[in-house]
């Protein structure tokens, strides 16, 4: 019989891979607001897995290996992850304060978004929103 995951995990995580693992768990909460749920070492003792959590939602962290790279390592964007906050002028400032590298400034969007995009310390890409207003869809 196959079983679902439990009520308190989310059915789709993203799982970003960092190379120095701790520090980037450490200014991910500092910068964009997480909470840490759980932080497992690997077979060296560093940390080898890291789960963290902001409202409903949850994002798995480890360190590469062999066949995975970070952006980090490889110079090119591999993934964009895109999270809804409470209030996005508040998360822009934090996230701003902390160092984040803003790609592009708060802005209203045509599908009724608020939205600003970073990139963490590794160079994963993330955009921050807050839905503002309803928007029409166009036919297309």
């Amino acid at each position: 019989m196959v079983k679902n995951p439990p009520e308190s995990t989310p059915r789709i995580t993203p799982y970003l891979l960092y190379e120095d693992l701790g520090p980037a768990i450490d200014w991910l909460i500092t910068a964009f607001g997480f909470r840490e749920r759980m932080r497992m070492p690997g077979p060296d003792g560093n940390v080898g897995h890291a789960e963290l959590e902001l409202e409903d939602g949850v994002v798995m962290l480890g360190h590469p290996g062999p066949d995975y790279r970070s952006p980090h390592r490889h110079g090119h964007v591999c993934v964009m992850v895109y999270v809804y906050v409470e209030d996005v002028e508040q998360h822009y400032a934090t996230a701003k304060g902390a160092g984040a590298k803003i790609l592009s400034e708060l802005e209203d969007k045509p599908y009724g978004d608020r939205v600003y995009s970073a990139e963490d310390l590794e160079g994963h890409r993330w955009f921050f929103s807050q839905h503002v207003r309803d928007a029409s869809p166009k036919a297309g």
